[in-house]
Parts: C-alpha cells; structure tokens; sequence
C-alpha cells in the first residue's frame, strides 16, 4: 500500500473487481480485519484479497452457532471446513462463512482448528477485544478437551501422559518427534473399550494429538497424515478424521464469567479407517 484510503487505491490499481470485494467484506489487513470504505491505513502496510476459485469444492457440511453475544461467537465446526482462509481454501472457511451469514465484517478466531477437526472454535466480534481472547490461548489458559477414536492395544498402559518434542518443518506435510526438551504434552484415556479416547492437550503444537496417538501405535482413524500420508481428493468428504474438539472451558477475559462451551457433534461408534 501506498498509503491512504484504501479502496481508492485498490480501484485505481485494480479497478471495479478490486473496489467490489472491498465493499463485500472480501479484503482484509494483515490482523484479519475487514477492509471497509472507510478505512485508511499508511504506507507499507499490508491488505490481503479473498481470492475467487473458481475450482474450491464446497463443503456440503453446516457450520451451527452454538452461543453468540456481542463479544464471542462458538461454533460447531464440521470435519473438512478450514477455520480460515489459506492456500486453496478461502470462501469454503469457517471465517468467511461466518462472516456473511452473520454480517460480523470483524469476526476474528481466537484460536485454530486444522480443517479435518470437527467442533468448539471460538471467535470474537470486535477487534477491540480480540487481542483479550487469543492470549487466553496462547498462554495455554483454556483447558481443552478432545474425543478420538482409534484402536485399541492392551500392551498400550493408559491412561498416559505423552510429553514429546514436536516440529513442524515448512514444506513437509507431517510433523515430526526430535530428541530434545519435551515441548507437547498430552494426556490419552481410553474410555470405552470399542475404541473412544479422551486426548486433554496441556500444549497446542501443531498436529500435536494425531501425533502423540500414531507415536503409540494408535493413530486416530481415518487420518490422512499419520502414520503414513495418503492423497484424498478435495471432494472426497466420505472418511472424517475421527477427532473432535468436544470442550474447551475457560473464564471470560472482558466478562470476568466462567465459560464452557459443549459441541454437539458425535463420533460414531463404527470403525472409520482408510484402506
């Protein structure tokens, strides 16, 4: 950017499409916030298009609001939505879905979920309160629960805290253990015998749950990723990775209230494994 008005200065550099995505809500700042006809912002800065694809599979899967005021919104993210956009993912995100269907131009994640996890993500509405809430996560202040469901080893002792040293390398699609200080820690219950796990994460790496359950020689069915990488086609919704975000609990940084949030969503009790 130049500096300025921006929707000025992206219609004079990019014409009528650019000016009609600025006053649909469509570009943003390097924050996540949306671009208005109003905004001016310096030179330097940073603004980012929601790209048209033409080729991006919907998601046929609803995304239900299970809470709403006028600080936060919880949703009940279904398997395969991204949370936001990112690479070939842009409209088919919970952000963006979000952000039409309840005309909130500032919705904002507080923190992610990858796109094969279903359930809790929290948004805020405000960009004045964001901040409040995404700390609560970086700082590991929300006590998270997930549900899982994989095979079962009675060599495998459980319950067990898993403590390893994850890293994700760009341009490689798994993460990976490493010897060193322990940076992620999960603690993996089985509570059914037919294979219902509870993964309480006590850190947020990346991948970090599917990671911990293949490093025990059960990974969560149907995952793509872990053990081995296997290629789904973007259209191919028959097979969800069978973990879901099933609570996070929490109290509220600007009410001061104690806050816990229930998805609504199940994980069927039948095998869901890729051949």
């Amino acid at each position: 950017m130049y500096g300025g008005p921006v929707l000025a200065e992206l219609t004079a550099r990019f014409g009528a499409p650019a000016r009609a995505k600025v006053l649909a809500g469509e570009v943003v700042d390097a924050d996540g916030t949306v671009i208005d006809d109003a905004t001016v912002l310096p030179g330097g800065a940073h603004v980012y298009l929601y790209r048209d694809l033409p080729d991006e599979v919907p998601v046929p899967f609803d995304i239900p609001v299970l809470y709403r005021d006028d600080n936060i919104v919880v949703a009940d993210k279904p398997h395969f939505l991204s949370t936001m956009p990112r690479g070939r993912h842009v409209a088919q995100t919970a952000l963006v879905r979000l952000r039409r269907s309840l005309d909130l131009p500032e919705l904002s994640p507080a923190h992610r979920l990858d796109r094969l996890t279903a359930g809790v993500l929290l948004f805020t509405t405000r960009r004045e309160i964001r901040g409040a809430y995404q700390t609560l996560f970086a700082r590991g202040e929300v006590s998270k629960v997930y549900l899982a469901r994989a095979a079962v080893d009675p060599a495998v002792t459980l319950p067990q805290l898993v403590r390893t040293r994850i890293v994700k390398y760009r341009g490689q699609l798994q993460a990976v253990c490493e010897p060193g200080p322990a940076n992620a820690e999960t603690l993996v219950e089985l509570l059914s015998p037919d294979g219902l796990y509870r993964l309480t994460p006590r850190t947020g790496r990346t991948h970090q749950l599917r990671v911990h359950m293949a490093s025990l020689g059960l990974p969560i069915f149907a995952d793509p990723l872990y053990p081995n990488v296997i290629a789904v086609p973007d259209g191919d919704f028959t097979t969800p990775l069978q973990l879901l975000a099933q609570r996070i609990e929490f109290d509220d940084p600007v009410t001061g209230a104690h806050r816990e949030f229930v998805s609504r969503r199940e994980l069927p009790a039948t095998r869901q494994d890729r051949p």
